[in-house]
């Protein structure tokens, strides 16, 4: 796909879209099918605020290479009632949230912090072990307002488990944005290459992670995926139409494509004012043992137990407020 110019267009987060497509679609082999669609479940997270989350659950307890992913709300905070996840520990995997409304901080064992705004992305590798919060801004807690965003979990391979703790946190301004070929669309390029553009993230397996937003009328939506990959999408709002056997897909909806393709498709519903927003996610599987206790994830029951008896004799170190 050919790059012709950039616009300054509104996108909802006040930065360039930077790539309008000459070509009209991608060609795609086969058009992958959906294996099922799972709708999330509430529940709690931290000191008590609400997520919706698709898996882990009774159906589906991960899709290699992910863990888990939660929406939080989105919700309608009043000042004072924005609530976050205090202290706790994190070993052999990462951490993605990406936040579409409300700030958040964060802070770890090894000194870092830092503050996430609406559109913005920490990526963070917990590797060999951290302490870390999240916790709802003073001034978002002081004022309320919208609180909305995504956590993701990402398995590490084996030889990275016991990695150094990192962070990639991205602002809104650097993830790229691309135009739709019919300009009745645009998708923030969060992790991988889509459409001719690279992210500016870094992952340590191949990861691809794209927000849609689709206007209603807008042409189907054709993307390669290498069919190695397992791949999801979850709607956030909207609803939408995927894959080959033209499968409704509606907001709180999660939908999990077969290998039975190198491509899937997105087509929001006809007669319809409302925009589609989703999530498509996919990564290479890892193929390895997979054994969580908690906020731990590791590939024996002797690696669990050794990271519980580090959380507790303190070797993770503290957070100091």
């Amino acid at each position: 796909m050919e790059k012709i110019k950039s616009e300054n267009e509104s996108n909802g987060f006040g930065v360039k879209t930077t790539t309008i497509a000459k070509d009209n679609q991608y060609v795609i082999n086969k058009n992958r099918s959906i294996n099922r669609v799972i709708t999330s479940l509430e529940t709690k997270e931290g000191e008590g605020f609400i997520v919706h989350r698709p898996f882990p659950s009774p159906s589906l307890s991960e899709l290699d290479p992910f863990l888990l992913l939660d929406e939080m709300g989105p919700m309608n905070l009043k000042p004072g009632e924005a609530k976050g996840a205090p202290d706790h520990p994190h070993r052999g995997f990462e951490t993605v949230t990406y936040m579409l409304s409300g700030k958040f901080e964060h802070k770890d064992s090894h000194g870092n912090s830092g503050k996430l705004n609406p559109g913005d992305v920490q990526w963070m590798t917990a590797g060999s072990g951290v302490i870390h919060s999240e916790m709802p801004s003073k001034d978002f807690t002081d004022s309320g307002g919208v609180l909305h965003g995504f956590q993701l979990w990402i398995n590490l391979p084996k030889i990275a488990k016991m990695t150094n703790p990192q962070y990639q946190d991205i602002p809104s301004s650097k993830i790229p944005i691309v135009k739709m070929p019919d300009g009745k669309g645009v998708v923030r390029i969060i992790a991988g290459n889509a459409f001719g553009t690279r992210s500016v993230i870094n992952t340590k397996i191949p990861i691809l992670y794209l927000h849609f937003t689709i206007e209603p009328g807008a042409n189907e939506v054709m993307y390669p995926i290498p069919n190695t990959y397992n791949t999801f999408a979850y709607v956030i709002s909207g609803e939408g139409i995927f894959g080959k056997d033209k499968i409704n897909v509606k907001a709180e909806q999660m939908a999990i494509f077969n290998k039975d393709g190198e491509g899937i498709t997105i087509k929001a519903v006809e007669n319809t004012k409302e925009k589609l927003e989703v999530l498509l996610i996919a990564g290479t599987p890892l193929n390895e043992p997979i054994v969580r206790y908690g906020p731990f994830v590791m590939n024996t029951k002797a690696e669990i137990h050794q990271a519980i008896r580090d959380y507790q004799s303190g070797r993770l170190g503290m957070i100091n407020h």
